[in-house]
């Protein structure tokens, strides 16, 4: 089956988040599990199998699955803002709207970028605000579908592929902002936070998983999209095709 440009664009999302993001996750919570484990055997002086190297790598490795779950989010949305951006051509309708949207673009992307760099706790604190804040107001603007019916927290939110990506890029953001807080607190209260907080975070991407395969379904390819919505999706009927002539 040929596949136009807008159908194309639409994969580009799913494909990368299943070819990247979640083996990535996979890597990162095994060597979560294997640094955890390297810790309990050797805090009294013992001795473990596991290389020493395991934490540092956990470290490389999540801080590059944080950044690119702020990527595929902001590339998920970017698709439908911009067919609603072109269709109402908003840079001459609403020229404010139009500038605040490359704004925040801009934000969210610097902000990413910075909170690599940072170092001291004010610094990490700024980017990472900003950026949740960029990626949440983009989120939100119209054209992008979250199964809410037009209000925050009603209808089937929550079993929306959107909250529940919107909220795991947030856990990423944070978990970002406080890697040099976990290695210097002697109470450990950061690693604790760091430890729930990430396993939300994986519980929410398995959700992903499920409500994106979901969606898939749901959208048809561009062709077919004049015919499938005359549907009625509440009542689960479509318009007769007229019969083929008769020869």
């Amino acid at each position: 089956m040929d596949l136009g440009l807008p159908d194309i664009l639409r994969l580009i999302h799913p494909i990368l988040a299943v070819t990247v993001i979640f083996p990535s996750i996979g890597i990162v919570v095994y060597m979560a599990l294997q640094t955890r484990q390297r810790r309990l055997q050797t805090v009294e002086g013992g001795k473990s199998k596991i290389p020493a190297g395991v934490g540092q790598e956990h470290l490389k490795v999540g801080r590059w699955l944080a950044g690119a779950v702020v990527g595929i989010e902001l590339l998920g949305i970017t698709r439908p803002l911009l067919d609603k951006i072109i269709k109402d051509q908003l840079w001459s309708k609403d020229p404010t709207q139009f500038a605040l949207v490359l704004l925040m673009y801009v934000v969210a992307i610097g902000s990413l970028i910075c909170l690599f760099r940072a170092r001291p706790k004010v610094w990490r604190g700024v980017f990472a605000t900003l950026c949740g804040a960029a990626v949440v107001v983009l989120s939100l603007q119209p054209g992008i579908f979250r199964r809410d019916n037009g209000q925050l927290f009603q209808g089937e939110w929550y079993v929306s592929h959107w909250y529940s990506g919107v909220a795991a890029t947030l856990l990423m953001i944070f978990s970002l902002a406080i890697i040099q807080d976990i290695y210097q607190d002697r109470t450990h209260r950061w690693r604790v936070a760091h430890t729930v907080l990430n396993s939300i975070a994986v519980l929410l991407f398995i959700g992903q998983g499920v409500t994106g395969t979901r969606d898939l379904l749901e959208i048809p390819l561009n062709w077919q999209e004049p015919y499938i919505y005359q549907c009625d999706f509440v009542n689960k009927t479509c318009p007769q095709i007229a019969p083929p002539p008769q020869n």
